[in-house]
């Protein structure tokens, strides 16, 4: 039987990785703080403390596989009218609003994958918390299982 206790760890656990907001990589040292003083305790917590580990993990990967897609689109854009012979960049560069180039578009269209992705993960945190206050199991969607 779960205590009150224990669904208050894993609650925790989860509601850690808000840390990051505060402290740099607080996403990673709150639930693995947690987890490493608390799984013993309880089979739910050690559970519970995994799936947190995992996602963050999962989710660090997947920023920088995005920030590697996202990367030659950058510089695509940033180094497309420098002239490296004459290096007279300043007067190269110019914004044309009226049309937009195709690497705008899909270097934009990362950008929101990017911010859906955020807002997915806010709302998998917050499912996560409500279910390990419900004493229920939960398992990230999307979530690559490193800690087994």
């Amino acid at each position: 039987m779960l205590t009150n206790h224990q669904k208050n760890l894993a609650t925790l656990m989860h509601l850690s990785t808000f840390c990051r907001f505060i402290i740099p990589f607080g996403n990673f040292i709150g639930p693995v703080v947690l987890w490493i003083t608390n799984k013993e305790k309880s089979e739910f917590v050690d559970n519970h403390g995994k799936q947190a580990i995992n996602f963050q993990i999962s989710i660090l990967l997947y920023t920088i596989l995005l920030g590697f897609l996202f990367i030659p689109f950058f510089i695509f854009k940033i180094f497309n009218h420098i002239d490296l012979f004459e290096l007279n960049a300043f007067e190269g560069i110019h914004i044309n609003l009226s049309e937009p180039s195709p690497l705008f578009i899909l270097g934009g269209s990362l950008g929101f994958i990017a911010v859906i992705g955020f807002i997915l993960e806010l709302i998998f945190i917050i499912n996560a918390s409500i279910k390990a206050k419900d004493g229920q199991m939960y398992q990230y969607p999307l979530s690559i299982h490193f800690l087994k």
